[in-house]
């Protein structure tokens, strides 16, 4: 098979960087079978109207249509104070606040007063606040751009007043409130300026004649910032990274250099991949799964991780280790078999063109960056993709390469048993239930957004949502639940919410992480929800499957435990019913533990 002669129009195709005229080039060609509708409120003191433009063409080409309500010129505050406003009755999903270092100059230049970096702290932060009163949406927040001139030149951070250093200080303590807060999430323009050059991000002609937030040639980077952070907020992100080994984690070739003839650590070209391994351990370290992808003899492969003094990634480190000389499109698809993710939650780092274009064409929805010919360059190169963008962070993402590095012996072990039963008995798994709190909210946000597959309605709740739900005791059961076995913990991994109106039970929200899949966690849950609807008095318990394009595998789910189906929709929307009393406890084999 030729991979040359694939067919490679997939989700890769935004990795390209095109300019603000190329992405305008497709603006007639947009697709109409959009599925997914996001709704997203500019609010802003600069003109949106170029940026809008573009922001609705890149999103239309990874799959969003994209309605954008642009508020009036520098009407921020009027916008959130009045809650009849048009903002409001757009009923945004997301709000994109972008404000301008241009306009603070004027008042920075002409106080001198300690406290004007306070008042404009309290301005920004009284936006959001008012915003929260009627949405609880996510905010997304820029930053500012360090202006240009210098009146102490490099002496000017160090004077408390001055224009740069007001700057930099209001950029703090935006990220220090945004802490403060659920779903306050920033949009670094002031590091996109950095990156680009300021000199080049600014135009202060085109500020001049149309306000517009930065240069043309900046707008196709802003766009896709903001893009990244609404695909991140909504489930849409990286998950796991396959490494290739020769040339991409060390220079040369382990099976035919040997060990001591590969390159790493500080000497030629060495530390280029060493700096490779060293951005792969941290993103190993906030949650992204390591796996490799490798044409080599396994014990070749391993022998770096095992025994080089150079190497920074250890055998540990590896969720996946595959090594042999099939090809790797099938081996990456083995991975996703282990891992249990979504092709397109994966990127593929390999050096090798032609092995690039054998996935890209084999398998579209991996994305596959084309790493530059000279490894010096890798780092910067993934840097302009920003792949790994991220709206949460919790001690759970600490150890989720652990969790499953762990399943893959999980999966090792099931092979030697006769029945699953029998390997579900050896697990001796433990499972806990809690109700929503404060512990475990980012978690729980994490899993709502991120869940795609197991998740019978795909709502996506915020963490100020989840809070809410939290505190609901009369109208709302809303829990999660916990497994452990003999390896360890799979962590949070199921999350249901049962609310209760009308004198029925309605399953709001019911999703799973496909890492448990066929242990009997659903059955758990459904048991402890009847239970639940049973105290409440209730007589029947109602729940819905509304399709999207992932999660076919649960169109059945109700259906399983013998509900009855009692309408469909237009759009397969579907609505089940059960009669409390009728329903059966199912066994499983695990223990409670806590609540």
């Amino acid at each position: 098979m030729n991979p040359n002669n694939l067919n490679t129009q997939s989700s890769n195709s935004f990795l390209e960087l095109r300019s603000y005229f190329e992405i305008l080039k497709n603006k007639n060609k947009l697709k109409k079978d959009i599925l997914k509708t996001i709704r997203i409120a500019f609010l802003a003191d600069c003109s949106l109207q170029h940026l809008s433009t573009i922001l609705g063409i890149l999103g239309n080409e990874r799959g969003l249509n994209l309605e954008i309500y642009q508020g009036d010129f520098d009407g921020i505050e009027m916008e959130v104070i009045d809650p009849r406003s048009k903002f409001y009755a757009f009923d945004p999903q997301f709000v994109v606040i972008i404000q301008q270092v241009q306009n603070l100059k004027s008042r920075f230049y002409g106080d001198i007063s300690p406290d004007v970096v306070g008042e404009k702290i309290l301005n920004i932060t009284t936006i959001w606040d008012s915003i929260r009163k009627n949405l609880n949406i996510p905010i997304i927040q820029s930053t500012f751009v360090i202006p240009a001139e210098r009146t102490f030149g490099n002496y000017e951070l160090m004077v408390p007043n001055s224009l740069g250093s007001r700057t930099v200080e209001i950029n703090s303590r935006i990220i220090d409130e945004a802490q403060k807060r659920t779903d306050i999430l920033i949009n670094d323009i002031n590091y996109l300026a950095s990156e680009f050059g300021r000199k080049n991000w600014r135009d202060e002609k085109l500020w001049l004649m149309a306000k517009a937030p930065c240069a043309l040639e900046g707008l196709p980077i802003l766009a896709k910032n903001i893009l990244d952070i609404i695909f991140a907020a909504t489930g849409r992100i990286i998950k796991c990274i396959i490494l290739d080994l020769d040339n991409t984690l060390w220079g040369g070739i382990i099976g035919d250099d040997g060990l001591e003839g590969i390159r790493l650590g500080d000497f030629e070209d060495g530390y280029a991949f060493s700096q490779l391994q060293q951005f792969a351990l941290a993103l190993k370290n906030r949650g992204i799964i390591l796996a490799v992808c490798s044409k080599n003899e396994i014990s070749n492969a391993l022998l770096p991780f095992q025994h080089h003094p150079e190497m920074i990634l250890k055998e540990g480190d590896i969720a996946a280790f595959i090594a042999n000389w099939n090809d790797k499109a099938s081996n990456i698809s083995e991975i996703q078999k282990i891992l249990n993710i979504g092709f397109d939650s994966m990127v593929f780092l390999d050096d090798n063109p032609f092995e690039r274009n054998l996935v890209k064409g084999i398998l579209p929805d991996v994305l596959v960056p084309e790493l530059p010919e000279d490894p010096t360059n890798y780092l910067s190169y993934l840097a302009t993709l920003n792949l790994f963008e991220a709206t949460t962070f919790s001690s759970a993402d600490l150890e989720r390469s652990e969790l499953y590095r762990v399943e893959a012996q999980r999966v090792q072990l099931k092979s030697n048993f006769d029945s699953v039963d029998d390997y579900l008995n050896s697990l001796e798994m433990q499972i806990n239930l809690e109700r929503f709190n404060k512990f475990n909210l980012p978690r729980i946000a994490q899993l709502i957004q991120r869940s795609n597959q197991y998740n019978l309605t795909t709502k996506r709740y915020s963490e100020a949502e989840c809070e809410s739900l939290s505190l609901d005791f009369e109208h709302a059961f809303p829990f999660t639940l916990s497994l452990a076995d003999k390896f360890g913990s799979y962590g949070l991994i199921c999350v249901c919410i049962l609310k209760f109106s009308g004198g029925d039970a309605y399953i709001d929200e019911f999703l799973m992480s496909c890492r448990v899949l066929q242990r009997g966690v659903e059955d758990y849950a459904m048991n402890r929800i009847f239970a639940e609807a049973k105290s409440k008095g209730v007589k029947k318990v109602i729940g819905s499957y509304i399709p999207s394009p992932k999660n076919s595998m649960v169109k059945d789910f109700y259906d399983k435990f013998k509900f009855k189906l009692i309408e469909t929709s237009d759009l397969g929307v579907t609505t089940w019913t059960k009669d409390v009393d009728s329903y059966e406890n199912i066994d499983t084999i695990m223990q409670s533990v806590g609540s």
